[in-house]
């Protein structure tokens, strides 16, 4: 008998707890309606007023007066100019971080909007217009919509909420030190100690309504690589008298090539190897002492990232060797893989499609681009996910990449990133 009481009271908290998360669904979807045009005002003014990597100094001001206004606590100057915002509930529960960037790029718009950007700044002493090439402002503008909710309707949820507005995603000046894992190292997930991240980016190829997602590897590692090569500087018209160290770097540009078309296995995941600069020499009938390359490495997979890197040394200083040079290869790890928590994307699955629509929520392929995100979930599990910010019925093709002077994103893709956050948010709470 009292087996079976223990079981109808079970059952009876379990309908209790549902209709107390439909409720707080339908108040999350009430209270972004009536945010939408604060979140759109507050997006159009950092756009208008964009900041490059770890200048972020009047974005952070905004963010952190807003997260003040709700009641919540707030550190500030962290990793130079980032902002965190804690929402205690005073409840136990699950510690969860959501983050978002804040930094623009060194990019002069074209977007034909009211509220274009027309700074200017300093970048490499280089004067350049500055614009949020990249949606940050729209991540802002959803994340602050979010903790707005969020802080509202503290008496329903269980736990912690932290709110991540991260500087310098777009990497710090030379120099400097920055960006997510900067804000790993001093600590953002320990205190207090965060049981998942989650993740937005707007996409502008993406049609607004819609969320694109991958489980596991989502987005590229990014490593630098630099390869000098040292031959014997000659008169051009006597070639054999030296060493020519810009033949020997083509030909290790054709190598590298063959160590992603021929000796990587790209039924795992993609891998991309690309020189980006290569300089030698003084004038034309002179074949120099040295030449230099740098570039890029770009994979999806830790272990074909180890591999590649043996390849690219092995590759350029045979290949120099057999020339009578030697190469020289530096390899900088950068921005790991953005890889995407297995079981914490099948558990947010159902979140997702219900926020969306399960027709507006397409798994994706990777990306061969780069996303520091990538520090705070190799930290904890985390999950990132695309945000369509495209005009609906537009063309992909036909509209502007990121990190372009035309890039845009539609404003009404906000309102579902702002549902979406707070929705994963209760949900793991409730899990």
């Amino acid at each position: 008998m009292r087996r079976w009481f223990f079981l109808i009271a079970l059952i009876l908290v379990s309908i209790g707890n549902l209709f107390a998360q439909s409720g707080a669904y339908s108040e999350i979807d009430r209270m972004a309606d009536q945010l939408e045009p604060q979140v759109i005002a507050w997006r159009r003014d950092f756009h208008q007023y964009p900041e490059l990597s770890n200048r972020e100094f009047k974005t952070a001001e905004k963010v952190a007066a807003h997260l003040r206004s709700l009641g919540l606590e707030v550190r500030t100057g962290v990793a130079a100019t980032g902002v965190v915002g804690i929402l205690r509930t005073g409840k136990p529960g699950p510690t969860i971080a959501l983050r978002a960037d804040m930094d623009a790029l060194p990019v002069t718009e074209r977007a034909p909007v009211p509220f274009a950007s027309r700074v200017r700044d300093t970048y490499l002493d280089t004067d350049v217009g500055v614009m949020h090439a990249c949606g940050h402002d729209t991540h802002m503008a959803m994340l602050m919509g979010a903790a707005t909710v969020l802080t509202k309707m503290k008496g329903q949820l269980k736990g912690t909420v932290v709110f991540l507005f991260q500087p310098a995603e777009e990497g710090a000046p030379p120099g400097e030190k920055g960006g997510a894992g900067l804000m790993v190292e001093e600590g953002v997930l320990d205190n207090p100690k965060a049981e998942v991240v989650f993740g937005l980016h707007i996409n502008a190829q993406t049609e607004v309504g819609m969320i694109r997602f991958k489980p596991g590897g989502t987005m590229a590692a990014a490593d630098k690589f630099t390869i000098k090569v040292k031959g014997k500087q000659t008169h051009g018209s006597t070639p054999w008298t030296g060493i020519d160290p810009i033949t020997v770097a083509a030909q290790i540009i054709q190598g590298l090539q063959m160590i992603v078309a021929r000796q990587s296995d790209l039924t795992k995941e993609p891998a991309v190897i690309s020189v980006g600069k290569i300089t030698g020499g003084v004038r034309h009938n002179i074949i120099p002492e040295e030449a230099e390359m740098i570039g890029t490495i770009r994979t999806l997979d830790p272990e074909m990232q180890d591999l590649i890197h043996q390849k690219i040394k092995l590759t350029a200083t045979n290949i120099a060797e057999a020339s009578g040079a030697t190469a020289i290869v530096d390899i900088e790890r950068g921005v790991p893989v953005t890889f995407n928590s297995l079981e914490l994307t099948q558990a947010m699955g159902p979140t997702m499609k219900r926020v969306a629509g399960e027709d507006n929520v397409v798994l994706t392929r990777a990306i061969t681009g780069s996303e520091d995100f990538s520090f705070f979930a190799n930290k904890v599990p985390g999950l990132f996910l695309f945000l369509g910010g495209m005009p609906k019925g537009k063309n992909p093709m036909e509209a502007a990449p990121h990190h372009t002077p035309d890039f845009y994103i539609d404003d009404s893709g906000m309102k579902l990133g702002v549902r979406l956050l707070c929705n994963l948010t209760v949900d793991y709470m409730n899990k």
